[in-house]
């Protein structure tokens, strides 16, 4: 395999962030189709009749992807300010009261049982997640530690259990993962909108105890960018 030129480096990168913003946003309900993504990325121009929440989604996603690529260059493990400042790009201008904060009231994930922490319980459990994101890092790809893979999955799982947020709870937990998988040197983990009834079906199964086919299904959408670059490199 050769190596990439810094102009296909440069595009597939640009190919990367398109598809993860696209995808991640229209999970979470956009309707902004992929090329509309496109535009609002490359030239920030507000699409047709679409709602300018969409347009800062767009906007707001690739920059809270930047801060996670700033991230993966630092020694150490994120922590529980770094989901905070991630939120707070994710939802900024389109909800600064909430953005960056956790929520008070009881939270609930639309068409799932699973019922999050109350309002009073997250800064406790989010301080918890943040210790477990140390040790884990310590311990990654050590015999007692996870598999880099897994554990970028574990981290987005107990995210979105937990729900700290208002808002944009999927969005900041997919960065986390990616951050994750950044800093160990994996391909990021492009979760399809295509594929939204499967992700949210294997989430309610880690809900219920039965994590393996979240782990499985995160672990497939690695292959799947694993192979994108691949391509990239054989051709």
């Amino acid at each position: 395999r050769r190596p990439l030129s810094s102009a296909e480096a440069a595009r597939l990168h640009e190919y990367l962030d398109l598809e993860w913003t696209y995808n991640s946003n229209a999970i979470e309900g956009s309707t902004l189709t992929r090329q509309e993504t496109l535009v609002v990325l490359k030239h920030g121009l507000t699409v047709g009749v679409k709602r300018l929440a969409e347009h800062l989604e767009v906007i707001n996603h690739q920059a809270a992807i930047d801060y996670v690529e700033s991230l993966a260059t630092r020694r150490g493990p994120p922590s529980e300010a770094d989901v905070l400042a991630l939120h707070a790009i994710v939802l900024r201008t389109i909800d600064d009261q909430h953005a960056g904060v956790y929520r008070s009231g009881q939270g609930y994930i639309a068409g799932s049982e699973h019922v999050p922490p109350p309002g009073a319980a997250v800064p406790g459990r989010m301080e918890e997640y943040g210790g477990w994101l140390a040790r884990s890092g310590a311990e990654v790809g050590t015999g007692p530690g996870l598999h880099p893979v897994e554990r970028a999955a574990h981290a987005q799982f107990w995210l979105v259990d937990i729900h700290p947020f208002v808002d944009g709870n999927g969005r900041v937990a997919r960065l986390l993962m990616n951050l994750l998988l950044m800093q160990t040197g994996y391909p990021i983990a492009i979760i399809r909108n295509d594929d939204r009834a499967a992700y949210y079906a294997a989430l309610e199964a880690g809900h219920q105890g039965r994590l393996q086919a979240f782990l499985v299904f995160v672990g497939e959408a690695v292959d799947r960018t694993a192979d994108i670059m691949l391509s990239v490199t054989d051709a």
